[in-house]
């Protein structure tokens, strides 16, 4: 893989955007980790976070029973209505919360997601308030519409989520949004449900938006999944969700997400939707619709424990290596690592395990610039096994 600082310069200048739009860094670790296989190297990957489980059986099956049908043209671009009610169906069974299905828009990914919502909302001068360490793409997008970004920095003494107070602190004329990743990446910490309460009611007293991420929504652990719409119809018009089908329900590659927006956005995110992407994939919205079933479900709690008893393996071999891990996570599949007792640079010492041990983790300049030099990333999306000849491997490394 080609490191992007050894490309020629296009002989046309690019657009001035690309200048912030920062790569993934991890994706050099990557390359390199892949070139070690092909030389025959056994790689351990802990870097990359997608699920280890193949997309349940009931979601494949349904999938083929479309394409076998062969009905694959176009859906409306807000996506199937059909879909659009299972998922509403979703938030009353698992959630107690009534959400119209009108107000339900299926997209590419929460990838598509974020780019109709900050395509809606965000304009040259506006900001989004973020949390720094976070995931990237979301400065990126909020880069590629024309906005600003406020990363606030955060620490274990907020479980490195934004509060009402840090909101409040850092709140500027031109903030139109708040962005909150719950359960996030890369931490895997939650937001108290008494915290979102009081962060809803901030922004709305600011007459903006509050975007929750809730991808990791279904993987939480010790405590229950919640969803920060209250039903409140005053309230929940400033709220936008964002959903997706890759990490819960194990649908990477087939590309769909979600979002919940209020009803004045809905005519916005049409239009376009309809222009950037016409619709997302047919096959995968229909597939999509076995997701909701109980016997789906049942596979994805039992897959959810296996994430928790992992968990709960790596988090004390971490700690006893010298890592420091102030919040224990409650969701996603992450451990975020102080790694200042072994390195005083997190990507040399990612290379470094890397090209000695053939263990791939992910160096914490991809998540902001909060100290990113003290922090790796540990993503536990491999079976137990692995992790722990990744733990064997690193004592050894660290041994040396």
């Amino acid at each position: 893989m080609n490191d992007s600082k050894s490309l020629k310069k296009p002989l046309i200048p690019l657009a001035q955007r690309m200048e912030s739009i920062e790569p993934f860094h991890v994706m050099s670790l990557l390359g390199k980790a892949k070139t070690l296989e092909q030389q025959g190297r056994d790689i351990i990957h802990l870097e990359v976070g997608e699920p280890d489980f193949k997309t349940p059986q009931p979601i494949i099956d349904a999938g083929i029973e479309a394409l076998r049908q062969g009905d694959i043209h176009y859906t409306p671009s807000l996506g199937l209505m059909t879909l659009r009610q299972s998922i509403a169906e979703f938030y009353m069974t698992r959630y107690r919360r009534v959400v119209p299905p009108s107000r339900v828009v299926v997209t590419p990914g929460a990838s598509g997601a974020l780019l109709l919502i900050m395509g809606s909302l965000i304009g040259h001068g506006d900001a989004v308030m973020l949390a720094d360490p976070g995931y990237p793409c979301n400065q990126n997008f909020v880069r590629f519409v024309g906005g600003e970004i406020q990363q606030v920095a955060v620490d274990d003494s907020s479980q490195y989520q934004l509060t009402a107070e840090l909101i409040e602190q850092n709140w500027q004329k031109n903030t139109k949004a708040v962005l909150i990743a719950s359960p996030s990446n890369p931490t895997g910490t939650v937001v108290p449900t008494p915290e979102m309460k009081k962060i809803i009611q901030l922004v709305k007293n600011k007459n903006a938006y509050l975007i929750v991420d809730e991808i990791y929504q279904g993987l939480v652990y010790d405590i229950e999944s919640s969803c920060a719409l209250t039903g409140d119809d005053d309230l929940d018009q400033h709220i936008i969700i964002i959903n997706s089908f890759s990490k819960f329900f194990q649908m990477t590659g087939w590309r769909l997400g979600w979002c919940i927006v209020p009803e004045h956005l809905l005519q916005a995110c049409d239009h376009l939707s309809q222009n950037l992407f016409l619709a997302a994939p047919t096959t995968a919205q229909k597939a999509a619709m076995a997701a909701f079933l109980p016997e789906t479900i049942d596979i994805l709690d039992q897959r959810r424990q296996i994430f928790q008893q992992r968990r709960d393996y790596l988090y004390p071999e971490l700690l006893k290596l010298g890592f420091k891990i102030p919040v224990k996570p409650q969701g996603a599949f992450y451990l975020y690592c102080d790694c200042s007792a072994h390195t005083d640079d997190s990507m040399v010492f990612a290379h470094e395990l890397l090209q000695t041990t053939g263990l791939a983790i992910t160096p914490g300049i991809d998540f902001g610039s909060n100290q990113p030099e003290r922090f790796v990333r540990f993503s536990y999306t491999r079976d137990i096994n692995y992790l722990k000849q990744a733990i064997q491997r690193l004592k050894q490394f660290l041994e040396q």
